[in-house]
C-alpha cells in the first residue's frame, strides 16, 4: 500500500478535476483520470472504448492506464493525488459485466485509507463531448463508489460543497 497516493473518487460532474487543479497549483503531484484521457484518445482515432459505445472495453484500458499510473507515480517522494484510478476502474467493469476483477486488484495495489468522495452537486454538473451520460447515471455511480470504497477497507470521507480552495484545505487537513 503507498499511503501516499490519495484517491479523489464520486459523483462525476462533482468537481474532482478542478479540486486536483487546485492541488497542483499548491505544488502537489497529480494524475488526471485515465477515464477522460482514454474517452480523448478514442475520440481522436476513432476508437470505440467509449464508456458509451464499449464499457467492458472502456474499463479494462482504464485499469491497465491506473496500473500505469501507479507505476509511474511509486518514485515520487510527496503525496500523488489520483482522479479516479484503479478501484473505480475496475469497480465499473465488474458491475457492467460481473467480471471478479475488483477484489484481487484493489488487495493487490491500495491506496492511502482514506479516499475522497465528491457528493452529488446538480448545480455544477455539466455534460460535455467527453462525459455524455446524464446526472442520473452520475447518481447511480457514486452510490456505488460510495459502498465500495468502504467494503474494501477504505475510509469514504465525502467532500463538503464549498469553494474549490476549501476543499483543498479540508482534503490536506484530513491528510496531516
Amino acid at each position: 500500500m503507498s499511503d501516499r497516493f490519495i484517491v479523489l473518487s464520486g459523483c462525476s460532474g462533482g468537481g474532482k478535476s478542478t479540486l486536483l487543479e487546485a492541488l497542483r497549483q499548491r505544488g502537489h503531484a497529480v494524475v488526471e483520470e485515465p477515464g477522460r484521457r482514454i474517452v480523448q484518445q478514442e475520440l481522436a482515432t476513432g476508437g470505440s472504448a467509449l464508456p458509451w459505445q464499449d464499457l467492458a472495453a472502456f474499463a479494462r484500458l482504464a485499469i491497465d492506464m491506473a496500473l500505469a499510473d501507479r507505476q509511474a507515480m511509486r518514485d515520487h517522494p510527496g503525496l500523488v493525488f489520483f482522479d479516479r484510478g484503479l478501484i473505480d476502474a475496475a469497480s465499473a467493469l465488474e458491475a457492467h459485466s460481473g467480471e471478479p476483477v475488483l477484489a484481487a486488484l484493489a488487495a493487490e495495489h491500495r491506496y492511502n485509507r482514506l479516499v475522497f468522495l465528491t457528493p452529488p452537486w446538480p448545480e455544477i454538473y455539466a455534460g460535455d463531448p467527453e462525459r455524455r451520460h446524464g446526472l442520473d447515471a452520475a447518481l447511480a455511480e457514486y452510490d456505488r463508489l460510495k459502498d465500495v470504497y468502504p467494503a474494501l477497507g477504505y475510509e469514504a470521507i465525502i467532500l463538503p460543497k464549498v469553494t474549490v480552495a476549501e476543499r483543498a484545505d479540508f482534503v490536506l487537513r484530513h491528510l496531516s
